[in-house]
C-alpha cells in the first residue's frame, strides 16, 4: 500500500483492519508495510514518486483531504505511467472534484491509460450533505487486469455483492434528484457558499501572518504552525476560542505542525470563529 502523507486516515486503517500492514512503529507514528509519499509544500504536495517502491495499491485522493492540494494533469500522467509501468492499481478518491477550481482534472479517468490502471470512488457527501444519508459510487474499468489476466472489475462485483445490499431506494431517489439540472445548480450552490466560507477563513489566517495553503479547490485550509505540535495547537485553539479543528497529525506524520480548518458550516459561525481566531491570534 502506498498513500499520500497526509491523506485521508481511512486509507491506511482500512489497510490496517485488512492486515495488509506491519506493526505501528511509535517512534515515526507509521505503519510497518505501507509507504507514506510525502506531501508538503516543498513538493508542491505531490510525492517524489521516484522514492517509491513497487506498491501494490496506490490511494490518491485529489483534491486532498486534509491539504486541499488538487494534482494537476502532467502530475496525473506521472501517476498513472507509474502505476503501468510497476503494475500498481490508483485507488483515486474524487470526493471532492466539484471544488476544483481552473483547468485541472476532475476525474483520473481524464489522463489517457487510466482505465488500465485505476478505479475511481467518490460520493455526494461533500456535494448534497449526504455525510449521513450514505450515497456514493466507485467506477472499476473493464480494461482494468489482474497480472493474469482476470478482470478486477469481476473481483470487486464479488465483494461488494457479499458485503453489501446496495444503498436504499430512498438514498437512490436523492442521488437522481442531485443529477437533475435543478440538483446540478443547487450543488453548485452549496459548493459555492462553502468556498466563500474558505475565503473568508483563507483571509483570516492570511492577515495574521500565517502560511495558508489549499482553500482554492477544497473546502479545507491547511494552516502552518512550523515548529509547533499540531494537537497542542488543537488544543490550544479549543481551550482559548471553543472552536474545534483538527490536528494536521491525525491525517499522518507528514501533518505535524498543521491544523486542518474545515468550511463546512453556518455563516455566522465561520465568521464568529474567524472573529475568535483573530483575538487570539492578533
Amino acid at each position: 500500500m502506498a498513500v499520500q502523507d497526509p491523506s485521508y486516515p481511512a486509507y491506511v486503517d482500512s489497510s490496517v483492519i485488512m492486515g495488509q500492514t506491519g506493526l505501528y512503529q511509535k517512534d515515526v507514528q507509521k505503519f510497518a508495510n505501507i509507504e507514506y509519499m510525502r506531501c508538503n509544500p516543498e513538493n508542491g504536495f505531490f510525492p517524489d514518486l521516484s522514492s517509491l517502491s513497487r506498491p501494490d495499491i496506490i490511494f490518491f485522493c485529489s483534491p486532498n483531504n486534509p491539504t486541499g492540494a488538487a494534482a494537476t494533469r502532467e502530475q496525473l500522467v506521472q501517476l498513472v505511467r507509474f502505476a503501468k509501468d510497476n503494475g500498481s492499481i490508483i485507488v483515486y478518491d474524487s470526493a471532492y472534484a466539484m471544488y476544483i477550481s481552473g483547468d485541472n482534472p476532475r476525474s483520473i479517468f481524464e489522463i489517457p491509460g487510466a482505465k488500465e490502471v485505476a478505479i475511481e470512488t467518490s460520493s455526494f457527501s461533500k456535494y448534497a450533505g449526504f455525510t449521513g444519508v450514505r450515497l456514493g459510487w466507485t467506477v472499476v474499468p473493464k480494461q482494468l487486469l489482474f497480472s493474469d489476466g482476470f478482470p478486477v472489475a469481476k473481483d470487486f462485483n464479488r465483494i461488494v455483492s457479499t458485503c453489501f445490499n446496495g444503498a436504499s431506494n430512498i438514498s437512490q431517489a436523492g442521488g437522481l434528484a442531485c443529477l437533475s439540472p435543478e440538483g446540478l445548480k443547487a450543488m453548485r450552490g452549496v459548493i459555492g457558499f462553502y468556498k466563500e466560507n474558505t475565503n473568508i477563513i483563507v483571509d483570516t489566517f492570511d492577515s495574521l501572518g500565517f502560511k495558508v495553503y489549499g482553500g482554492k479547490s477544497a473546502p479545507y485550509v491547511w494552516v502552518h504552525f512550523p515548529g509547533q505540535n499540531s494537537w497542542d495547537v488543537f488544543s490550544e485553539i479549543l481551550e482559548k476560542t471553543h472552536v474545534v479543528t483538527t490536528p494536521g497529525s491525525g491525517f499522518g506524520p507528514g501533518g505535524e505542525g498543521f491544523v486542518r480548518v474545515s468550511a463546512f458550516g453556518h455563516r455566522e459561525n465561520v465568521l464568529e470563529a474567524c472573529r475568535r481566531f483573530k483575538q487570539l491570534y492578533k
